[in-house]
């Protein structure tokens, strides 16, 4: 039975129990989400490569919002274009406040956050080796 990380938010589980998009690849899946993400002028984009470390996903995206309100539309034209472009429907927790939105599409975990929640909360430092938070790939 898949749970909850209560450090990190995110799902825990094998991932031969999750969803599989086998027709698309997670570098598709992983550009399609960085598009979105600039196209809706997301801020402080940063991508996180899990493969080897994870067995959540390939990859963690990582962005920034405004306001709350920009925050919940770019999860949500986020998890619209997931669907149109690979049929996947994708899992969103956090949506009704916008403090921070987690978006599950498989292969690819995206945060998208107030900026006064992500610093709060650091993920960056929690995923990325040390000496490296500075220098994750920021699109």
């Amino acid at each position: 039975m898949s749970h909850t990380d209560p450090a990190t938010g995110l799902p825990v589980a094998p991932r031969a129990g999750r969803p599989s998009q086998s027709e698309f690849s997670a570098e598709q899946i992983r550009d399609a989400v960085l598009d979105s993400l600039e196209d809706d002028k997301a801020e402080e984009i940063v991508e996180i490569e899990l493969r080897g470390r994870s067995d959540v996903a390939d990859y963690m995206v990582i962005c920034s919002g405004r306001s709350s309100r920009q925050v919940a539309a770019i999860a949500e034209k986020l998890a619209d274009r997931l669907k149109q472009k690979f049929g996947i429907h994708a899992r969103m927790e956090g949506k009704e406040t916008g403090d921070w939105v987690l978006i599950d599409s498989g292969d690819v975990i995206v945060h998208v956050f107030r900026p006064e929640v992500r610093e709060f909360y650091q993920l960056e430092k929690m995923w990325l080796p040390a000496g490296q938070v500075g220098a994750a790939r920021t699109l």
